[in-house]
């Protein structure tokens, strides 16, 4: 008798056992399949949360306006986008040309980069040093790059023309600023061999004037120029003036160079009044022709939304504006950003 009340009792919890089981499995049927019954679709929130995209953005040199403007971008970007799941970094490299390399490399690890629109624009003509015309594409026109040269008040040099048989800075090797430097200093009577030109980044443009090894030493950038506040907090300096009948005809040659008045004490101690300086290729953010206009659309728009988080972090940011963000400097826009900027009213067709 124990042993039938034995099996029976066994009978029973097998039957609760599976009864628990398939109304389980029910549940989560009933949950996949929603509450009517039938599939659900995995919405494009959901798929953005499961698929991460990394992308980054090429910048420039430390203490350059590249590489703190470039990471201001990417942090804006990547805490404020909200319908794609990105992370968005800053990278440091030698400035425009080696973006515009990396971001037309076939193998490329660029989707963005910072560029100076006067070597842009002889990129993406395939002029200059450029072989073949350049596949890229510009987002969104920033900050002026405001040209100064920069040397001490104990130098003796006072005009442009005292640059010759001197000692001059002129940018990282490689970095492509003689797409700019050389028109200017043409309009101004000057060639590279009238005086001794010197490569190295503005910090150490910064320490060459500093030791005596260099006379002068160009440095351009949004306004202010870290490494030129650097220079001023240590040594006596001053900014070299330009012609102004040299600053008319650069302007009515190409469109990438523009005049600039810098504010008074823009920079505290070395400039205390207006300072007549000249835009020589506004930075500006570039892509690849080939890249996707939906990820070139999403940047854009969370970019400008968000502009005024720019400001915070350097300066420059009030540059993107409804004036400026689509400023023709010579380079084609991307169709991405272009899509943006018509769906909020400030294309100029």
């Amino acid at each position: 008798m124990k042993i039938i009340k034995t099996n029976i009792i066994v009978f029973l919890l097998v039957i609760a056992i599976s009864y628990s089981i398939g109304c389980d499995n029910a549940s989560k049927k009933d949950a996949d399949n929603g509450d009517n019954g039938e599939a659900t679709t995995t919405t494009t929130e959901d798929k953005n949360t499961s698929e991460r995209q990394f992308l980054s953005i090429g910048t420039g040199t430390l203490r350059g306006a590249f590489h703190a403007v470039g990471g201001a971008i990417a942090d804006v970007v990547g805490r404020n986008i909200t319908d794609k799941n990105w992370q968005v970094t800053a990278e440091g490299t030698k400035g425009t040309q080696q973006n515009i390399r990396l971001l037309v490399a076939e193998d490329s690890t660029l989707e963005f980069a910072m560029a100076n629109a006067a070597i842009s624009y002889f990129a993406v003509r395939g002029e200059g040093a450029w072989e073949t015309e350049q596949p890229i594409r510009a987002v969104m026109t920033l900050a002026p790059n405001v040209a100064l040269f920069v040397t001490q008040k104990s130098s003796g040099i006072s005009s442009m023309q005292d640059l010759k048989g001197k000692r001059v800075v002129v940018g990282p090797a490689g970095a492509g600023f003689e797409y700019f430097l050389k028109p200017v200093f043409e309009e101004h009577g000057l060639t590279y061999d009238d005086f001794t030109d010197l490569n190295g980044t503005y910090g150490d443009a910064t320490d060459m004037l500093a030791n005596g090894s260099a006379d002068a030493a160009f440095m351009g950038g949004a306004i202010p120029i870290p490494a030129v506040i650097q220079a001023g907090s240590s040594q006596d300096i001053l900014f070299i003036p330009f012609d102004e009948t040299a600053l008319e005809s650069l302007i009515e040659k190409y469109p990438f160079f523009n005049e600039v008045t810098i504010p008074p004490n823009s920079y505290e101690k070395i400039q205390p009044d207006a300072f007549s300086s000249m835009n020589v290729g506004s930075m500006h953010l570039i892509t690849a022709e080939n890249a996707d206009e939906d990820m070139v659309y999403h940047f854009t728009k969370t970019l400008y939304t968000h502009r005024s988080e720019v400001v915070d972090a350097h300066p420059a940011g009030k540059a993107i504006n409804e004036k400026n963000a689509v400023k023709d400097v010579g380079t084609p826009f991307h169709p991405g950003a272009i899509r943006f900027y018509k769906e909020i009213g400030i294309w100029n067709e």
